[in-house]
């Protein structure tokens, strides 16, 4: 499929501008009088201008483009960068047509091993990103960083206020879990994160990931899908968006997360939504945290191990014998990241044999276990595989 018919090239202001030869701009291939082609590239940036999702955030439809504006100006990290960015998609004579667009898109990139970096537009937009996995066949992990859940479902709600809903009850279902961070509790409904638990999924609020950031690396090693929410910032660092909250992640928090989701094997898309030009200071620093943000994911993802053969050298397994069932647990940390990972044994009914999943995990679980407690990752992982 021709993806020209889709978009529209990025503002012309933005790439006839003059910038240093080692800016982040001359390190890419950007849609200005001729779309880029994005077989072979890593990273495929697009701006999604909706904001028809929200009733409470007008003005986020403008993101993408100031974000560029910041981003292009910061200097190319590691790696010998393969980026595109395809402009700005058009969007559809409704926010169903817009959401099929940006399933579309992302489908179309991932069956090249294209990661799809989208710049929003409002929250619900994700909704379209998890549905470009629809014809995988494959289960998937979702991340979401917001600090708020998105659980509503009543018909009055704004998309952008139920879209986790909507993923939760989409069919076909391929979604194996869902973790989100960075939510605050006095402004949710207590019920939301009681359906989560129920359903054995994770939810951490900003206090728990405070106390130890490096906790949620495993949580974010697991995700295939990475949607982050600008409100989950605090107002002081990023205050260009309506739902701004005094207190939330710092910016550099905000970019320690997309380092982590960066260095991610795994993770195959991410969109950055809800910020909101109109909000801003006249230094337009949201935008340049934003920026900085996806500057870290893409430096994460330059730094890439591609650990996966836990039976080489680079790998050593720590067998912790439990007073309980299981008799053993055993644990693989890599020598050259320090990363640890669990394995979680399983036996599906009307299988003969037991298999094993390997997931992430952190010291802090090791430690549990050698104490003779099953850490709590194991329990959640085992209820949702069996």
């Amino acid at each position: 499929m021709d993806l020209t018919i889709l978009f529209s090239p990025i503002d012309e202001s933005i790439y006839t501008k003059s910038y240093p030869s080692n800016s982040f701009f001359k390190s890419i291939k950007v849609y200005g009088d001729k779309m880029p082609d994005f077989r072979g590239v890593d990273v495929a940036l697009f701006g999604v201008k909706e904001e028809r999702g929200t009733n409470s955030n007008a003005g986020c439809n403008k993101g993408p483009d100031e974000i560029r504006r910041k981003l292009y100006n910061l200097k190319k990290g590691n790696g010998s960068y393969r980026i595109v960015d395809l402009g700005n998609l058009n969007t559809g004579i409704d926010l169903d047509e817009t959401y099929v667009r940006i399933s579309e898109v992302c489908r179309i990139l991932l069956e090249n091993n294209v990661m799809p970096l989208i710049l929003g537009g409002s929250h619900d937009l994700d909704y379209g990103q998890y549905r470009g996995y629809e014809e995988m066949e494959k289960l998937i992990s979702l991340l979401n960083i917001d600090a708020f859940l998105d659980l509503e479902d009543s018909q009055e709600s704004a998309p952008a206020n139920q879209h986790i809903h909507k993923i939760l009850l989409h069919e076909p279902n391929y979604l194996l879990s869902y973790t989100h961070l960075a939510h605050q509790l006095y402004l949710i409904d207590p019920l939301s994160v009681s359906i989560l638990e129920k359903l054995y999924f994770e939810a951490f609020r900003i206090g728990q990931m405070r106390n130890n950031l490096a906790e949620m690396e495993p949580a974010i090693r697991n995700a295939d899908l990475l949607s982050f929410d600008v409100t989950a910032i605090r107002s002081s660092d990023a205050p260009g968006n309506a739902n701004a909250q005094p207190f939330g992640l710092t910016g550099e928090e905000a970019c320690q997360l997309c380092w982590y989701a960066g260095m991610n094997e795994k993770l195959s898309s991410v969109g950055f939504y809800e910020y909101n030009p109109d909000r801003h200071d006249t230094n337009k620093k949201t935008a340049s945290v934003v920026a900085t943000m996806i500057w870290y994911f893409i430096e994460g993802f330059y730094h890439r191990k591609n650990e996966h053969n836990f039976k080489s050298n680079d790998f050593l397994k720590y067998v912790v014998s439990m007073p309980v069932e299981p008799e053993t647990l055993a644990f693989y940390k890599s020598k050259v990241t320090e990363k640890w990972w669990m394995e979680v044994a399983y036996h599906k009914p009307g299988a003969r044999y037991m298999r094993n999943s390997i997931i992430p995990c952190s010291y802090t679980d090791y430690q549990t276990a050698t104490k003779g407690e099953i850490p709590e990752r194991y329990i959640s992982t085992l209820a949702k595989l069996i």
